[in-house]
């Protein structure tokens, strides 16, 4: 074998285990404060979760039922934060409610990392914001995920038998919130697109990269598929700031 060659090949080789390999991923059971919080947010947007038929996990009882009637009638306020976090530390939150979920999440950890490696590498025309590290943070709350695509942070609902919603590996749900933060700059706020075409965006986006290494995935049915005509094979997610502006009547 040439000897060039052959060093050529030991060292993408080598490049190319330290990219599969590269930890993407910090994973971290929720505070009380976290907890709160993330209740909190929930019921200020109840009525966007409620508009977008979003099944919701919050704690029972006719405490939480005041506040998400208080919050459809715009009276939701930060003046509920304390007695919140006060239900919530006493009625609430116990640690050991996150610890199977957390196990899961660590059982698939390579994969998780192999995806976000891969996405982030590809070929594109247009910017997919990265983070050295996403910072995934367990919640028994919520709509079952949500993403800070300023800080590279990743809510997952859990259940404290290890559950999440919608697949039995969370996989499915992290490496979408990892996409949502990717495009949410260059595509998602640069061309003003639509709740319903960013989910299907995103579920296309996924399922081209990763159908093969994620059998359960599915694409929502969120009622705008426009996208579909330029998303038939992985090739097309080069172009993809192109198709958005086709859809979106720009060009």
């Amino acid at each position: 074998m040439n000897i060039k060659f052959f060093c050529f090949f030991a060292v993408f080789l080598l490049s190319q285990s330290f990219i599969f390999s590269q930890n993407r991923i910090d994973i971290q059971i929720p505070s009380i404060h976290d907890e709160t919080s993330q209740i909190w947010r929930t019921i200020r947007d109840i009525k966007f979760f409620e508009e977008h038929n979003y099944p919701l996990n919050l704690p029972s009882g006719q405490y939480i039922e005041s506040l998400k009637e208080k919050s459809r009638n715009n009276q939701f306020s930060d003046k509920d934060y304390s007695p919140l976090f006060q239900f919530v530390e006493t009625e609430v939150y116990k640690k050991e409610d996150y610890h199977k979920g957390y196990d899961l999440i660590e059982k698939n950890r390579a994969l998780i990392n192999k995806m976000a490696n891969t996405i982030i590498k590809s070929k594109k025309n247009w910017e997919f914001k990265e983070f050295p590290v996403y910072t995934i943070k367990l919640t028994l709350y919520g709509s079952g995920g949500n993403y800070n695509p300023d800080d590279g942070s990743i809510i997952i609902l859990t259940t404290p038998e290890g559950k999440f919603r919608q697949y039995d590996n969370p996989s499915n749900t992290l490496i979408h919130e990892i996409v949502h933060i990717g495009i949410e700059e260059s595509l998602i706020n640069a061309y003003k697109v639509p709740h319903p075409l960013k989910e299907r965006m995103v579920d296309q986006i996924v399922l081209l990269n990763f159908k093969n290494l994620l059998p359960e995935y599915r694409l929502q049915d969120m009622g705008d598929y426009r996208i579909d005509p330029f998303l038939k094979k992985k090739k097309d997610l080069k172009n993809l700031d192109k198709a958005v502006r086709r859809v979106m009547g720009i060009e």
